[in-house]
């Protein structure tokens, strides 16, 4: 069966699932026993901290490494070396032909994954247009810069079309404007369907792209589920509150696990279980209060909390 024939899952339903998937390199367990399943058609984080076991992980999804136990499947068939056509990769470590002409490269990145010549240079030209490259079309690699480069590679990232895309630190090093249109695009992959692994240290955009989130500490999975659901299991809240003529709040106060002052503006973390309302009364004896905020916790400070966990779980 041709790859461009391979029945394909509704989106909504798995893609792409990893079950035990363990990897070791010498006596270090890089993998330990990974499950997860992504959906078709979403945007999936896949956070942890620097030797975590998230490149381990994706080199297995891209048959690079073959796991020593565990299955990984995509669209229900075992993930062999053929299937890769039908995926995107993005890798963290950059990799283009400097000599040869932008849109020859392109063209020719898409037809080694199979498209005929003549649509991969219409493809081509189509994308360099959307991502405002289109008058660096025959300039030669070498002649952009880094971050121009980066939209090179994006682009050859997705001319073909994938089912699953793996993005690896896709904004590293991109000015804000150019994340913004990246993003942009990447949601609209998604919403036509696209399947999207985004892989990253920048928990902020994390927190604006994805439909839901898997965190690595140690070669385990820690956290994995919907953004929402994610939040809903770290219910500590803060607290950002102001006086106007510049008060303070009581040093002790019950429920109040920290405080802190910043911008003009005082942040309180509130102990689990608090709601913010039960502190109102105590905040307004203080005096006329000009802002009282809670929100919820970031995906930064669920990070950090899970892993500070994690290790001390460990550790005892």
């Amino acid at each position: 069966m041709k790859q461009s024939d391979m029945a394909l899952p509704p989106v909504g339903a798995p893609l792409l699932t990893l079950e035990g998937v363990t990897k070791h390199y010498g006596e270090v367990r890089a993998v330990d026993g990974i499950s997860l399943s992504i959906p078709r058609g979403s945007i999936y984080g896949f956070l942890g901290p620097n030797g975590a076991g998230k490149t381990t992980t994706i080199r297995g999804i891209m048959n690079i490494v073959l796991p020593d136990s565990g299955t990984i499947r995509f669209a229900g068939r075992p993930m062999t070396g053929d299937l890769r056509d039908r995926i995107g990769y993005l890798p963290e470590e950059r990799g283009l032909y400097r000599k040869m002409k932008c849109r020859e490269q392109l063209a020719y990145l898409g037809e080694l994954k199979g498209m005929a010549r003549k649509p991969a240079l219409a493809a081509a030209d189509d994308w360099m247009d959307r991502l405002e490259l289109g008058d660096w079309k025959d300039h030669k690699v070498a002649d952009l810069s880094k971050g121009m480069q980066q939209k090179i590679q994006f682009a050859a990232t997705f001319i073909f079309k994938p089912d699953l895309v793996i993005l690896d630190e896709v904004f590293s090093g991109l000015d804000p404007l150019n994340i913004e249109l990246l993003r942009d695009m990447i949601l609209t992959a998604r919403d036509e369907g696209t399947t999207i692994i985004f892989s990253t240290h920048m928990l902020a955009e994390a927190e604006k792209i994805c439909d839901a989130v898997c965190l690595i500490e140690g070669g385990q999975m820690i956290i994995d589920g919907p953004l929402d659901q994610v939040r809903a299991n770290f219910p500590r809240q803060r607290l950002k509150v102001a006086w106007d003529d510049g008060r303070e709040p009581p040093q002790t106060m019950p429920g109040v696990a920290a405080m802190e002052f910043a911008d003009g503006v005082w942040q309180l973390t509130l102990d689990d279980g608090i709601k913010p309302s039960a502190l109102l009364p105590a905040l307004q004896e203080v005096g006329n209060l000009t802002l009282f905020s809670g929100n919820r916790p970031t995906l930064s400070e669920i990070f950090l909390e899970a892993v500070a966990r994690h290790r001390q779980e460990v550790r005892s």
